[in-house]
């Protein structure tokens, strides 16, 4: 079965291509697309999808609010951002608020669907140059062992996000409810001041935490 792919891109032209280029695909198949993200929860509510394509500029509601409010309603969906943005602010935005790749649009097509499938398998696909910038700044000196007084089970919780594992891994991990995974990633994330998966593992990382 093909993968559900929803796609945020408000110039006609380009979506049309993206949606012809995915579902050339064997893997994806594109199940709608629009033109901002005024109705994102219920886009995704009534189409179900695996993976979310996004643009950054688009009117009404941008991508950035768009994927705010996905991860209000919904932490497990894949999420890459596909823009033509290489700042910084843009890029760490996107990431503190949980996307799990940052594309820019001058990308090749084989590229784009290599990417793709490999969010689709864990993974953090950026374009090179924000991969570069995303390790410049993790970088930096940080604060050497830093506590937030988290416990040993939120520890290995926190590990285990680090490592990449879904909930559902991690409840088998620690033989543990997806219910109890969900309170003790609640607890993390208000002890470290974060509001997503993709802040938390960057606050691990950066401030040795795990």
């Amino acid at each position: 079965m093909k993968i559900r792919v929803l796609l945020y891109e408000d110039k006609k032209n380009l979506r049309e291509s993206l949606t012809q280029l995915i579902n050339l695909s064997p893997h994806f198949v594109v199940v709608a697309a629009f033109n901002n993200c005024s109705h994102v929860e219920e886009d995704i509510a009534l189409h179900h999808p695996a993976l979310i394509l996004m643009d950054i500029d688009m009117p009404e509601v941008n991508g950035l609010e768009g994927l705010k409010r996905i991860r209000k309603v919904n932490e497990q969906v894949n999420i890459v951002m596909l823009t033509v943005f290489e700042d910084n602010d843009k890029i760490f935005e996107s990431i503190r608020n949980g996307a799990n790749g940052y594309l820019l649009k001058k990308i090749s097509p084989d590229k784009l669907i290599e990417s793709l499938l490999e969010v689709m398998h864990g993974g953090a696909p950026m374009t090179p140059g924000i991969a570069r910038q995303v390790l410049s700044f993790l970088a930096r000196p940080a604060k050497p062992n830093a506590s937030y007084h988290l416990s040993e089970r939120e520890n290995t919780v926190l590990k285990l996000l680090v490592d990449g594992f879904s909930y559902k891994m991690i409840g088998a991990e620690m033989f543990i409810s997806i219910d109890t995974v969900r309170s003790h990633i609640r607890n993390i994330y208000e002890k470290l001041q974060v509001h997503s998966r993709g802040e938390a593992v960057a606050k691990a990382t950066k401030d040795n935490i795990v």
